[in-house]
């Protein structure tokens, strides 16, 4: 089964799913011409949630986990994007290739601005902030692409306590090599775009994260680089209604950090 097909199974899923639903609250209602009233309630009961957005693997395949949910609708994408190099926080991917992301998969996306270098009040604030524009819009989750480090999601779970917005960790606890495992096995693939060369050797820069990467990933590296040691950029998978189609241009070194320059490939080329 290729993607295309996960793709179009996953879709019949939750339609089918969604269907059950509602004809079982209509079948149970006729009588009582409560109908309108479960429907209704089945809304109050769903939650309405925003995903935290990085362009790489980990929030893509929490968005494939969150869409196959029948009691989640995914209303967005929010991300940072960096004001002097109009490029995501840390994964360094330049801002079109972004919207060219969000485009593919169908979900409007929200840009929070941050400055650079950014001080951790300045962050704090701007996503005080959209936290309350989110609340006001009817959002009633944040979900995030955190997979075991528990500091990260104290952080949050922290940061949103009192806001009338919950925290939500679709991919939590997951084995790492069993997931990026599966990620590749359900057509999943993506560059990567930045290396922490404490961590990880500074030539994977710009390599394909696909299964034969997978597969030699050596122990010691989190397979799927959640204490930092990479991150990624998705360009095709079953979350995206056609691939991001990209080239890894040139390799910098910034701030002690290794980043593959991605490039549109209709850019390269057009040259």
């Amino acid at each position: 089964m290729d993607h295309n097909d996960i793709r179009r199974r996953d879709h019949i899923v939750r339609e089918a799913a969604q269907r059950r639903w509602r004809r079982g609250q209509s079948v149970r209602n006729a009588k009582g011409g409560r109908r309108q009233d479960a429907l209704e309630t089945m809304d109050q009961m769903t939650k309405r949630v925003l995903l935290s957005w990085s362009s790489g693997k980990d929030s893509a395949w929490a968005l494939h986990k969150l869409r196959r949910d029948p009691d989640v609708e995914c209303a967005g994408l929010f991300t940072t994007v960096n004001s002097e190099f109009d490029r995501i926080a840390m994964h360094a991917v330049r801002r079109t290739l972004l919207d060219a992301q969000a485009a593919s998969i169908g979900l409007p996306l929200d840009i929070i601005p941050i400055p650079y270098p950014c001080p951790n009040e300045t962050y704090e604030a701007a996503m005080a902030v959209f936290v309350e524009e989110a609340r006001q819009r009817g959002i009633t989750h944040f979900a995030f692409g955190d997979l075991f480090l528990e500091d990260i999601r104290r952080y949050r779970e922290d940061k949103l306590a009192g806001t009338g917005i919950e925290p939500l960790f679709p991919l939590w606890g997951l084995p790492t090599r069993a997931l990026a495992e599966e990620m590749v096995a359900g057509g999943l693939r993506a560059f990567i775009t930045c290396i922490d060369p404490k961590q990880a050797p500074r030539e994977w820069a710009g390599r394909l994260f696909d299964a034969a990467f997978v597969d030699a990933i050596p122990a010691g590296i989190d397979p799927c680089g959640e204490r930092g040691e990479f991150h990624t950029f998705v360009c095709d998978g079953p979350m995206l209604r056609q691939p991001v189609e990209v080239v890894a241009g040139a390799i910098v070194e910034r701030d002690g950090f290794v980043f593959a320059d991605l490039i549109p490939r209709v850019t390269e080329a057009g040259r």
